[in-house]
């Protein structure tokens, strides 16, 4: 009892040593979901709720290819996940506002509008993607709303368009119809998202 007790001490006297070493920072999300004080006979107590922590066993490269392609995708995950993300809820809104409307006319009119917008505000940004990055999308996408590329291009363009689309992806050797696999071909992919997520990477 008095070991486990010890232990509890020293993690809460690291823990606000840490916090004061962070003072002027302020507290980042990345590392404390929230934090406040509770004055209890007269003792000031720090309390924080904390993003889980993702336990990994360490990387081991057999090669250089290896290690080339996990760096890589750790910058793919970091610049394609926020997109990800944001895009999710732009198709959250779309639907939402498509449910409202009464007719496939108006429905469609107000597709093509919504998606001059999206193109004004992420054309800059896709432009400058390398093709991985492209691809990595895709998969967040899947991720993020459980639906392939190709299921939501015909969603949201018709079957026409979501076949085309997919001819043009096989011609690169892609294919829009893959599925994100977290446990088996994309189990690299989810490690980094989670570090990512977490702060942790």
């Amino acid at each position: 009892m008095k070991r486990l007790l010890y232990i509890v001490w020293i993690s809460l006297l690291l823990f606000s040593l840490s916090l004061e070493g962070r003072a002027g920072e302020g507290f980042s999300r990345n590392y404390v979901d929230s934090c406040m004080i509770r004055i209890e006979n007269g003792d000031t107590l720090y309390m924080a709720w904390l993003h889980e922590v993702w336990v990994y066993p360490p990387m081991k490269f057999k090669n250089k290819r290896q290690e080339k392609f996990y760096w890589k995708t750790v910058r793919d995950v970091k610049k394609c996940l926020p997109y990800a993300k944001r895009i999710t809820k732009d198709m959250e809104y779309a639907d939402s506002e498509l449910a409202k409307l009464p007719d496939d006319k108006s429905r469609r009119r107000w597709w093509r509008s919504f998606e001059k917008q999206l193109y004004r505000k992420y054309e800059k940004d896709f432009r400058g993607m390398y093709a991985s990055q492209g691809m990595m999308l895709m998969k967040l996408m899947d991720r993020e709303t459980d639906r392939t590329s190709y299921e939501l291009i015909k969603q949201y363009k018709g079957k026409a368009a979501a076949n085309f689309w997919q001819f043009i992806a096989k011609l690169f050797k892609n294919d829009l119809k893959e599925e994100y696999d977290a446990s088996d071909k994309d189990r690299i992919t989810e490690r980094v998202i989670n570090l990512v997520e977490a702060g942790q990477l």
